[in-house]
């Protein structure tokens, strides 16, 4: 469980640098270039998420059970990750209705993919993980709308065809992940 909360922190650390230390990582950025910090980020977060993965194995083979999710609960979970992927694909896909409303539609679908495994797991190690990405995600959305209010930022209307595409590619992500990756790396079949 170690490596696990040792890797949360060091992803969601550097990830956190928008929410809690703005103007700390706009000098950085200017003192060492964009490309440098780009390259530490990177570097930073790798090995955050190899912490992730590594702890969150180990903790899988010895889980420590909190309760027991009822059936139902993988099935809404299915449901709600398949909205967070539309999300994800919007935030990627430019010109999209679904940006222009909500603006930060990544830590809205980072949120719902969070709390959708929240209620679908019931093993500490997984309650953890997927609480902590809920937390960040939250806080992440709240200091970015803060920017957006500070900035006057104006999102500009979607394009039906950008949205009808960031609907595809999510659709289609989802369904790649849920019926073939998610078995493949997590060793768990949502669908069986």
């Amino acid at each position: 469980m170690l490596l696990l909360i040792l890797g949360l922190l060091i992803f969601l650390g550097a990830h956190s640098t928008r929410i809690v230390a703005e103007p700390w990582r706009r000098a950085t950025i200017a003192r060492i270039g964009e490309s440098r910090w780009k390259l530490a980020y990177t570097a930073v977060s790798l090995v955050g998420l190899a912490l992730i993965v590594w702890g969150y194995g180990q903790a899988r083979s010895a889980p420590v059970l909190l309760w027991i999710a009822p059936v139902w609960a993988r099935h809404l979970a299915a449901l709600l990750t398949l909205a967070a992927f539309v999300l994800l694909a919007s935030a990627y896909v430019p010109g999209n209705a679904i940006k222009a409303r909500l603006h930060h539609p990544m830590m809205i679908g980072v949120l719902i993919w969070a709390l959708a495994h929240l209620m679908a797991n019931g093993r500490l190690a997984a309650e953890l993980l997927f609480a902590s990405f809920g937390l960040w995600a939250l806080l992440g959305w709240r200091a970015a709308r803060g920017r957006d209010a500070a900035e006057a930022r104006v999102y500009a209307p979607g394009k039906p065809g950008a949205t009808v595409a960031a609907v595809v590619v999510g659709v289609t992500a989802w369904a790649a992940f849920a019926f073939w990756a998610h078995g493949w790396l997590i060793g768990v079949r949502p669908f069986g």
